[in-house]
């Protein structure tokens, strides 16, 4: 957490027929936003107006004076922030405004940030390549079998795993990336940080956190309310450069996340299923009407390496200068290599590593984020130049 901001004054909002809602000079801005966050039916697009051109304990002070109504005023006035702090603090959670220090910048320039987020766990887990795998809460041993793979094989090939640690689907699609040592889980879910939903998922919870990431809109307390799900699937699209469903039934909660993906421009793929399941309704109807079919790992990597190809370019140095990009790593190298200082296709970098598709598509997405390689058409040309830095 950020450190305390001082400030030159205190601020007191006087609810009608309460105490004093006080704003406390030692106390730092993100303590009010989470106060804020946790009022009742605090939505994030009420919050995010509320927050509208006022310092986070300058809108408390306006709550607390009845400028959203006498009700919230109510509600305020029976918050105690300093306690608040420190409840986050002893559970170790991470509060981030929008905007400010240690909000997860694969967030920040969404068109429906978050306005402030909760976190646990390691930060960095969000800065690499992201796939979000849904899919229904009902799913069958195949979806479930599934999601389990391509979470073990997307994880192995060094991406993250995001989901909402639902039962079904998501759970299985973090246990599988768990289970592969490789890149740490992601989740973004429906409650406070303290309050484990589904009660059952209470080990994996605690195993994504201690791996990787779970991020939330809801402060401590929260309680996973119906309305909070369709806002923590904008989130899981917003994260994702891909977004896979796995199973969901023909009006599932998925289609949240397929929207708010289509309204993002992300990528959206589909695991074909047995045209009988109901649980399968909804990808395949999806695979009708023109998303990509994931048959497995590969299909995403590759749906994975035409989008990150398309994210502006690192610096590209020129030769001679000094190369701050990072190096190469063991799964790039033999890639980057074999494109040596001519254009060459994927299909001949196959020829020349002997690796598979996976192997080189994610490689060269890597190698096109650190400014080592770009795409022009289907071609992939090495950045720097023969005499410039490796």
């Amino acid at each position: 957490m950020t450190a305390p901001q001082k400030w030159s004054m205190s601020l007191t909002g006087q609810p009608a027929g309460g105490r004093p809602v006080t704003v406390r000079a030692d106390l730092p801005e993100w303590a009010y936003a989470a106060a804020l966050a946790g009022l009742p039916y605090m939505a994030w697009d009420r919050l995010a107006a509320l927050l509208a051109g006022r310092a986070p304990s300058a809108a408390w002070a306006h709550v607390g004076r009845g400028g959203a109504g006498p009700a919230l005023a109510r509600s305020a006035a029976a918050v105690s922030v300093p306690e608040l702090v420190d409840a986050h603090r002893r559970a170790g959670v991470v509060v981030s405004l929008h905007g400010g220090e240690g909000y997860p910048a694969a967030l920040a320039g969404d068109h429906e940030p978050a306005p402030v987020l909760f976190a646990l766990g390691d930060p960095a887990a969000a800065a690499g390549p992201r796939v979000a795998v849904v899919g229904t809460r009902r799913c069958t041993g195949y979806g479930r079998d599934v999601a389990a793979e391509l979470g073990r094989d997307l994880a192995r090939a060094g991406v993250a795993v995001v989901s909402g640690l639902a039962l079904g689907v998501d759970g299985a699609a973090h246990r599988g990336a768990l289970g592969a040592g490789g890149a740490p889980p992601v989740a973004v879910v429906g409650s406070g940080l303290d309050v484990v939903y589904p009660r059952r998922h209470r080990d994996l919870w605690h195993q994504v956190a201690a791996a990787g990431l779970v991020l939330s809109e809801a402060p401590l307390g929260g309680r996973p309310e119906p309305w909070r799900f369709p806002a923590r699937n904008r989130l899981l699209a917003a994260l994702a450069h891909v977004v896979v469903v796995v199973e969901t039934h023909a009006s599932g909660g998925s289609m949240h996340t397929v929207r708010a993906a289509e309204a993002r421009g992300v990528p959206v793929l589909a695991v074909p299923g047995p045209v009988r399941s109901p649980a399968s309704a909804g990808a395949n109807r999806l695979i009708a009407e023109g998303c990509a079919p994931a048959c497995d790992s590969t299909d995403v990597l590759v749906a994975l390496s035409l989008q990150t190809a398309g994210s502006p370019p690192a610096s590209r140095p020129s030769a001679g200068a000094p190369d701050h990009r990072p190096p190469p790593s063991a799964g790039e190298l033999p890639v980057l290599d074999a494109l040596g200082w001519e254009a060459a296709t994927v299909e001949t970098l196959l020829q020349r590593t002997g690796l598979g598709p996976a192997a080189v598509t994610l490689a060269l997405a890597r190698l096109e984020e650190a400014g080592r390689a770009r795409r022009t058409g289907g071609w992939w040309e090495r950045v720097g130049g023969p005499g410039g830095p490796r």
